[in-house]
């Protein structure tokens, strides 16, 4: 039965609404109080009671191969990105699939309560068995009743670094992977990261696929392979389905530089990725004082009309040791990160995780609108501000019409002279 009510809730905008699911696709959006309830079976209603409604929210970044290994054999004491390279190397050279797919289908079901179906995941292919691609493509299969999985062929290592790793990042492509990426700056020289981006974006247009490469993740102003990611997808005609994540870079660059390639990725229609948890503790690790934040431009790319979406990255990894998959949790760090802290900025933070990552994932039809597929996240909070603030419980998450997750938030009291009372951490 793929049929559900959801009365009483506030959408994004602050709407009061009913929202009619029939056959896994929203048939009817009214105002509250409305909706035909008794056309429903009482265990298919839910009454948000004023509580925020959005559509389903979505990973565009993270590493499920990894995640959950922080600490195991070694924990990241630098805080960068080439020692969290070196913990994974040394894990992953006993690696095996049942390792990855327990591991992984964990922190799946923790993105599912916090109300995710659709997760973007990234594949390590210069691991040389292949096993991480192998694990994570037997694990979309697995999880599909929970969410939508896109695998990424990712060479963690480079391209080039390696005789073989061009080979393995075919093979991979050959075993059914959905994505094909990259890592440029990883290369040992700029030729190479040049010849890393022109050969997976011939590989993508072979196998008619999208591109998601992990892309000037440092902080060295020299790192400039966004602009030549964006140059071939402008001149492929491939930018709708190409992502830069990270591009970390652009915020060390020069002004005068960073507007040029600004515009060169609005142009090419490339997407952008930021991924606040990592890059918070990974960039400026290596800086004295003054620490740069090592962060994107996401005001100016946005304000170009660059679509820019939010990923955690990393759950529990050697890379960001933190994390329970939760996207707010990403907002939240964002939001202070990048001096979003401003009341305009709520609605466009919710944008970046609801929109902007769909558009990422390549979803057609998307949001709460008639017509569009029957899945919701209900939070224990009234508005979209509280929402992010406190990181609200999800209450009720629905994939298609069905439930998939349920939360029933915590009671806190607090003893005063008067006597036991609860407390409301909403405003």
């Amino acid at each position: 039965m793929t049929e559900y009510i959801v009365t009483g809730g506030r959408t994004l905008d602050g709407d009061a609404v009913d929202i009619e699911i029939r056959d896994g696709t929203i048939r009817r959006i009214a105002p509250a109080g409305e909706g035909d309830t008794e056309a429903f079976p009482a265990d298919r209603r839910h009454d948000a009671d004023g509580r925020l409604v959005t559509p389903p929210l979505i990973e565009p970044h993270v590493h499920l191969d990894a995640t959950g290994t922080a600490g195991d054999p070694s924990w990241n004491e630098s805080g960068t990105l080439a020692e969290g390279i070196e913990v994974w190397a040394a894990y992953k050279a006993d690696i095996t699939v049942d390792d990855i797919v327990d591991r992984a289908t964990r922190t799946v079901e923790w993105y599912a309560a916090n109300g995710v179906t659709r997760i973007r995941t990234h594949a390590d292919t210069t691991e040389p068995s292949l096993t991480t691609v192998e694990a994570l493509l037997e694990l979309r299969d697995r999880v599909s009743d929970l969410v939508d999985l896109q695998v990424v062929a990712f060479p963690q290592d480079g391209l080039f670094t390696e005789e073989g790793n061009a080979d393995l990042l075919r093979e991979a492509v050959s075993m059914g992977v959905d994505v094909i990426g990259a890592i440029p700056h990883n290369e040992h020289t700029r030729e190479d990261g040049v010849r890393s981006v022109q050969t997976v974006c011939d590989l993508a247009e072979r196998h008619d696929l999208p591109l998601d490469l992990h892309i000037d993740e440092t902080d060295d102003p020299g790192s400039r392979f966004t602009e030549v990611l964006a140059s071939e997808a402008l001149k492929r005609g491939i930018g709708d389905r190409t992502t830069a994540s990270h591009t970390t870079a652009m915020h060390s660059y020069n002004n005068a530089y960073a507007d040029k390639l600004i515009s060169l990725l609005a142009e090419s229609g490339v997407s952008v990725v930021t991924n606040p948890p990592d890059n918070s503790v990974l960039q400026g690790s290596y800086d004295d004082y003054p620490r740069r934040r090592g962060h994107t431009r996401i005001d100016e790319l946005r304000a170009a009309g660059v679509t820019v979406g939010i990923g955690h990255d990393s759950v529990l990894d050697p890379w960001y040791h933190y994390g329970q998959a939760d996207p707010l949790d990403a907002a939240f760090v964002l939001l202070h990160y990048a001096h979003m802290a401003g009341r305009d900025d709520v609605a466009d933070l919710w944008t970046m995780l609801t929109e902007a990552n769909a558009d990422v994932f390549g979803v057609d039809e998307y949001g709460l609108v008639e017509g569009s597929a029957g899945s919701l996240v209900v939070y224990d909070s009234p508005d979209a501000f509280n929402a992010l603030r406190t990181r609200a419980p999800r209450t009720l998450v629905l994939r298609e019409g069905e439930p998939v997750a349920r939360t029933a938030p915590a009671t806190t009291t607090v003893r005063r002279d008067s006597g036991e009372r609860p407390v409301d951490f909403h405003r």
